[in-house]
């Protein structure tokens, strides 16, 4: 069950890492088009900011630090 959980957990992680990575990519797309003058999402990557990205970023550090948190327990636990 645990495992089961464990593994669950890293799925989403991977699947959050992947749209954190997108939206950098859009970020930086649009930060240059903007810097341009060319409308290539900035305004829509921005209101999305506060909503999506932020608490997906959140999430990914929680995540990273519950993933270790659960790793060093399980491992001092199995090593008695």
């Amino acid at each position: 069950m645990k495992e089961k959980l464990l593994d669950g957990l890293n799925k989403f992680l991977m699947f959050d890492l992947f749209f954190v990575l997108f939206a950098f990519a859009w970020f930086a797309i649009a930060l240059l088009g903007r810097a341009a003058g060319l409308p290539l999402g900035w305004n829509v990557w921005y209101a999305l900011w506060d909503p999506v990205f932020m608490p997906a970023i959140g999430i990914l550090m929680a995540g990273a630090i519950l993933t270790g948190i659960f790793g060093q327990i399980s491992k001092r636990l199995n090593s008695n």
